[in-house]
C-alpha cells in the first residue's frame, strides 16, 4: 500500500499547464526567480498607502477592486494585520524579525524534541531538516505575503505546545490567525486533542481563540461591507477538488521541494507524513493529524493558483522526514506478524 502511494505520488503531474491564469504562473515564476508579481505589487502598495497614514479600511476595496482582485465575498479581502505590521516595523525590521522567528522556531523544536519519546536520537536530522525549509521564511521577497509568516508562526506554536503547556503556543497561535484565516483548522485540532485528553482548561482557552477570531472576522467584514457593491463580480469559488495534485502540489510549490523534479519531491511529501505517524508521541501523533487534515483541505479545496496555501505547513511538514526509521521498523514489524 505504501509503494502504491508513493508510486502515485512520483506519478502525479504537479505542473498547472495551460489553463492556470498568468497571475498563478507568474506567482510560481515568483518563487524560483524572486520576481516581483501581481499579487506581491499588490501587498507593497497597500502597505505603502498604510506607511503614508491611510486606514486600511478607507481604500482597500477601492485599490483590490482597481486591480481586478474580486472583493465579494468579503473574505477575499485579507485582514490587515501583516500590513500594518510592515507599516509599521519596515523592512529591516521585518527582516530582523524574520531571522528571530527562525532562530525562535529551531530552539523550540529542539527542547520539544528532547521532551519526546524517540526525539532525542533523532534530534539533529529532525532540526536540519527543519532549518532547510523554514529558511524560506527569510526570504525577504515574500515577506508581504500571509501564508509564510501564519506558516512560520504555526511551526513555532507546534514547538513551543506542549500538553498542560500551552500558553506560549496560544500567544503564537493567535498572532498567526490574526494574519491569516488559514490557521483555523490548527486551533481547533489542539482544541479537540485537549478535549480527547480531558485537559478541559486548554480545550477551553483554544475555544476562546476561536470566538476570538470569529468577532475579529465579523467585525471585519462588517467593516468592509459598505464598500461592497452589488455590482462587483463575485469571486470564482474555492471547492476544486484537485485531488492528490492539489495536495502535493501545495506543499512542494511552496516549499523548498519545488527545485527538485516533481517525481522526487510528491513522495517525499507523504514520507514525511509517514514519518509522523511512525513517531509515537504526543508531537507525532499532533505532526499526523495536522499535516494530513491539511492534506485532506487541499485535495478538496483551492485552485491551482491558490498553491501558496501550502505555506501555511511547509516550514516543519518535513520534521517527519527524521523519524522514517521508526516507521520503517513499525511497517516490517506488522509485516512480519501477518
Amino acid at each position: 500500500m505504501v509503494a502504491a502511494l508513493l508510486l502515485l505520488a512520483a506519478l502525479t503531474p504537479l505542473d498547472r499547464g495551460h489553463t492556470v491564469p498568468p497571475v498563478a504562473r507568474d506567482t510560481h515564476t515568483a518563487l524560483i526567480q524572486p520576481t516581483r508579481d501581481d499579487d506581491l505589487a499588490f501587498y507593497d502598495r497597500v502597505i505603502e498607502r498604510i506607511a503614508g497614514g491611510e486606514s486600511y479600511y478607507d481604500f482597500i476595496v477601492e485599490e483590490q477592486r482597481a486591480r481586478d482582485y474580486p472583493v465579494r465575498p468579503g473574505i477575499t479581502v485579507r485582514l490587515p494585520t501583516l500590513a500594518y505590521l510592515h507599516a509599521i516595523l519596515g523592512e529591516s525590521w521585518m527582516t530582523a524579525l524574520a531571522a528571530a522567528l527562525l532562530a525562535a522556531t529551531l530552539a523550540a523544536w529542539w527542547h520539544r524534541l528532547w521532551d519526546e519519546p524517540g526525539g532525542e536520537r533523532h534530534r539533529l536530522v529532525a532540526i536540519a531538516l527543519l532549518a532547510a525549509s523554514a529558511t524560506l521564511g527569510l526570504n525577504r521577497s515574500f515577506f508581504v505575503l500571509h501564508e509564510l509568516w501564519a506558516g512560520m508562526l504555526i511551526a513555532l506554536a507546534f514547538g513551543l505546545h506542549r500538553p498542560g503547556r500551552w500558553g506560549w503556543a496560544l500567544a503564537v497561535t493567535a498572532l498567526a490567525l490574526a494574519i491569516r484565516e488559514h490557521v483555523l483548522p490548527f486551533v481547533l485540532l489542539l482544541a479537540a486533542m485537549a478535549a480527547w485528553r480531558r485537559d478541559w482548561t486548554e480545550a477551553a482557552a483554544w475555544a476562546g481563540l476561536v470566538l476570538l477570531f470569529l468577532v475579529g472576522i465579523g467585525a471585519h467584514l462588517a467593516l468592509l461591507s459598505p464598500q461592497i457593491l452589488a455590482s462587483d463580480p463575485q469571486g470564482p469559488g474555492w471547492l476544486a477538488l484537485r485531488g492528490l495534485a492539489g495536495w502535493l502540489g501545495n506543499v512542494v510549490l511552496s516549499s523548498n521541494l519545488r527545485f527538485l523534479p516533481h517525481g522526487i519531491a510528491g513522495p517525499i511529501v507523504l514520507l514525511a507524513l509517514l514519518g509522523w505517524a511512525g513517531w509515537k508521541s504526543a508531537a507525532g501523533t499532533t505532526g499526523t493529524l495536522l499535516y494530513l487534515g491539511y492534506g485532506i483541505a487541499f485535495m478538496l479545496a483551492g485552485r491551482t493558483n491558490n498553491f501558496y496555501w501550502g505555506a501555511v505547513v511547509a516550514p516543519a511538514i518535513f520534521v517527519g522526514l527524521a523519524f522514517l526509521p521508526m516507521a520503517g521498523a513499525s511497517l516490517l514489524r506488522a509485516a512480519r506478524g501477518r
